[in-house]
């Protein structure tokens, strides 16, 4: 499997997705690439908006994006894609209209196969075993959380140290402890702004300037840096 993973598309005083477009046009390698996008985890904005903001991006990169939501027949078009992306918004919202079109184990199959995925935020989520550890707020009832099942592992995009004077909340963190000790054998990443997970050539590395979090029941959160090998985390 190919699949680059990005905690988050766009960084303040950034343009969109300009801290990843290195990776990106390293990743795609054919520049003449045909990709398919799936914008469902977009809300508040429309699916024409968001292909042609995504589209801009990548033919800077050579790529032509084409949204899926133009497609007659959605398992056709992922079937047909050189390439699947996935964009960011709420993951609830994206799972529940990735399985009511019938995509998970449309797309599950295709990269299993070989066809190189990107995802970001949401669409990094989903290549988890389950969505369970989004931040988004749960707007629609998915009818299920498991998603396409990737990586054994789970990833908390977005991933936030910081504990804001006079919030009483829990921290990122917190939320995470609760989910390991509901879910003992599974071990989450914490991905934070501005890194990505990429995994070629069944090698799992981490790219950026900032360390990752993980995070596992009865042991002590361990900070993981581009020179580490995280590829033990595919046999997890």
């Amino acid at each position: 499997m190919r699949l680059l993973l990005l905690s988050n598309s766009t960084n303040p005083g950034e343009s969109y997705l300009s801290w990843a477009k290195p990776e990106l046009k390293d990743f795609a390698g054919d520049l003449s690439t045909a990709a398919v996008f799936i914008p469902y985890a977009a809300v508040t904005f429309g699916y024409d908006e968001y292909e042609a903001k995504v589209a801009k991006v990548f033919s800077e990169l050579g790529c032509r994006i084409t949204s899926i939501h133009h497609a007659e027949h959605p398992a056709q078009a992922v079937e047909q894609a050189e390439m699947i992306v996935v964009g960011g918004g709420n993951t609830w919202r994206l799972v529940q209209l990735l399985r009511e079109q019938g995509l998970l184990s449309v797309i599950r199959q295709k990269v299993k196969t070989g066809t190189p995925y990107i995802g970001w935020s949401a669409g990094s989520n989903i290549a988890c075993p389950t969505m369970k550890t989004t931040n988004d707020m749960p707007i629609i009832d998915p009818q299920g959380m498991t998603t396409l099942g990737l990586i054994p592992f789970q990833i908390n995009p977005h991933y936030l140290d910081a504990h804001p004077a006079g919030h009483g909340g829990e921290t990122r963190e917190d939320r995470i402890r609760e989910f390991i000790v509901v879910n003992p054998e599974t071990y989450v990443l914490g991905l934070r702004e501005a890194t990505l997970l990429r995994l070629e050539d069944q090698q799992l590395q981490l790219k950026g300037d900032k360390t990752a979090r993980l995070f596992k029941k009865d042991q002590q959160p361990q900070e993981l840096s581009a020179s580490d090998d995280l590829s033990f985390l595919l046999h997890v």
